[in-house]
């Protein structure tokens, strides 16, 4: 499922239109964004739980060359699933 389609079912469940859906959703996915750019948690009941952890430099390997690499540390958003959620 891509954006559009996220939008479409969003205006037929909810009986919103498809203009005031997209707006729903930049705004829900802007909000998400900028609490875990700010470092902080978000918590959704029932669906899971959003959380930026930092990953340490490491070494890896160049599956071209075989020759060893330096990966760099970085922070990335890390997704636990709730529990309606969980397959």
């Amino acid at each position: 499922m891509n954006k559009a389609e996220l939008i479409d079912v969003i205006a037929r469940e909810s009986g919103l239109s498809k203009v005031d859906s997209k707006k729903a959703l930049n705004g829900t996915l802007s909000a998400i964004a900028k609490e875990l750019k700010s470092g902080g948690k978000i918590t959704l009941v029932g669906h899971g739980t959003y959380q930026v952890i930092e990953k340490s430099a490491r070494t890896g390997i160049n599956p071209k060359t075989r020759k060893p690499i330096q990966i760099a540390a970085k922070k990335v958003v890390k997704f636990k699933p709730g529990a309606e959620l969980a397959i």
